[in-house]
């Protein structure tokens, strides 16, 4: 599996047999969204920054809703959950999938806006991978993804939606920077990279954070 960063919440997951992209995200937010095709396209809520599925080239298959699903041998399970932390009267709905592929599963958060209790976490089951949001405000922030990061121990943890000088900043400017979290996670030491290849057997059992350039 190889995963590269688009920017904000937006990944290209490539397996053997597909690839996917996360939450595409429309140019306003200070980013062009890159020239990418997909078969798999999955949208974690219907906000701007989030829902561009018509910017991903080819004729891939939008995933936006809870429920189980499989394409080109790549599993996908969308689990129901909330923007914001009063229970979705706030910001609405969101929905993390998981994405599973290659002995390997993988987890989106999209925008979560609160830390799941064990319960929903157990249903979710385990996660080898982690896309977790960072930024707070809009999402959880630094402390309660380190929180959610415990729980959930993965083998990698890989941040996005955070605050990033392109973005802007009228409307991404509350948000904290990748710092923050690297500070809190205890990983500022991380060196970006373009992309993750990973294969199962290459999982460590102690947890890792990637930082991922775009």
């Amino acid at each position: 599996m190889e995963i590269k960063y688009l920017g904000h919440a937006s990944f290209l997951i490539k397996t053997k047999t597909a690839k996917v992209v996360t939450d595409p995200y429309d140019p306003s937010i200070g980013l062009k969204f890159p020239k990418v095709e997909a078969e798999i396209i999955t949208v974690s809520h219907q906000h701007f920054d989030h829902n561009r599925a018509n910017l991903v080239l080819g004729n891939g298959i939008i995933f936006d809703m809870p429920g189980e699903y499989e394409r080109l041998g790549v599993k996908i399970a969308g689990f129901s959950f909330y923007h914001d932390k009063n229970k979705g009267k706030e910001r609405g709905e969101n929905i993390l999938f998981k994405i599973e592929s290659e002995g390997i599963s993988l987890l989106h958060c999209g925008d979560l806006g609160d830390v799941p209790d064990d319960n929903f976490l157990e249903a979710v089951g385990d996660i080898d991978i982690l896309l977790v949001p960072v930024g707070g405000f809009y999402t959880i922030g630094p402390d309660e993804a380190v929180e959610l990061i415990k729980k959930i121990e993965p083998s990698i943890v890989i941040p996005m939606h955070f605050n990033h000088p392109k973005l802007k900043q009228e409307s991404f400017g509350k948000l904290f920077s990748l710092d923050d979290f690297l500070k809190k996670a205890g990983a500022q030491n991380e060196a970006p990279i373009p992309k993750l290849s990973i294969k199962k057997e290459e999982l460590q059992d102690e947890m890792k954070v990637v930082v991922l350039s775009f």
